[in-house]
């Protein structure tokens, strides 16, 4: 049964580099590389694609990993117990909420917000960074990458808040007894303790900010821009997807060219789950065994 994990994504590739063989045979190494989508004269490159990908999920990550760690901290080790249940129940709903839905309140609510307080205050205290530079028009890659943290939020504060319940209560009456602080507690005696489940909460949440479709697509703008500003439009190899696959012949190569799409996204989820465990590795450095 382990095994039919590995049969599977084999499978699940296989069909997509089936059906990508001739924009491979076509494009080669250089639709990865490439920034031109013209399937009127059958022109395809994936770059802006992997680009939108990338920075989308990458803000995503940088909003909601503080957020998402200081919230089940929070909940395991400071809240009231009259405040800790409502709070994980209502972290349990946000998650249970289809990206869709979140889509419509983010078009409708958030993307308005952005466009008229929070983009003008950027570029108002920050505008000498590139990032924070250009005309607002609404839907953009700060708006990806914010309704993303919305939804991978839930994600790692639940699994970093099991992560987090799983410490030993010694490591704390151990501090404790050393004469740490609540604070020295929850950050040396607790905190490092559970690092490793941390990081991997948040490889979770990266995994489904990268494949995350409905929710990036309305509000992301859907646009092949490359470039460092937050606030022009984009495109995600997931959303291209979405919006263009009904659209395409059966047969031909720009339904090929949708598929090596496809085939790169999977790509690009199982070589950042690789880096991460190389990292995590590295960071965690050589095991030490018991004595006997």
């Amino acid at each position: 049964m382990a095994l039919a994990v590995f049969v599977l994504i084999g499978l699940i590739g296989y069909e997509l580099a089936k059906g990508a063989r001739a924009s491979m045979h076509q494009f080669g190494w250089h639709f990865l590389v490439s920034t031109d989508w013209d399937p009127v004269n059958d022109v395809y490159g994936a770059l802006p694609y992997i680009f939108g990908t990338l920075v989308s999920s990458i803000l995503a990550l940088i909003i909601a990993v503080p957020i998402s760690v200081g919230t089940a901290v929070y909940l395991t080790e400071l809240a009231p117990h009259w405040l800790r249940q409502p709070l994980i129940m209502f972290i349990e709903l946000l998650a249970a909420i289809p990206s869709v839905i979140l889509g419509f309140w983010g078009f409708f609510v958030m993307v308005p917000w952005l466009h008229k307080y929070l983009a003008p205050s950027l570029e108002k205290t920050l505008g000498f960074l590139p990032f924070f530079k250009g005309h607002n028009y609404g839907p953009c890659m700060l708006a990806a990458g914010v309704i993303l943290a919305i939804m991978i939020v839930p994600i790692i504060t639940s699994v970093s808040r099991e992560i987090l319940r799983s410490v030993p209560g010694l490591q704390r009456e151990a501090a404790y007894a050393l004469g740490a602080t609540r604070w020295e507690v929850t950050r040396i005696a607790v905190l490092s303790y559970a690092k490793k489940g941390i990081f991997g909460a948040i490889i979770l949440g990266l995994g489904r900010a990268l494949g995350e479709t409905m929710a990036v697509t309305m509000v992301i703008g859907n646009s092949p821009y490359i470039g460092s500003s937050l606030f022009k439009p984009a495109q995600t190899l997931a959303s291209i997807i979405a919006n263009e696959f009904n659209e395409a012949p059966p047969v031909g190569l720009y339904v090929s060219a949708l598929f090596e799409l496809g085939l790169v996204l999977l790509g690009v989820t199982v070589l950042v789950n690789i880096f991460a465990q190389l990292l995590l590795k590295t960071f965690a450095g050589p095991s030490v065994k018991p004595q006997p």
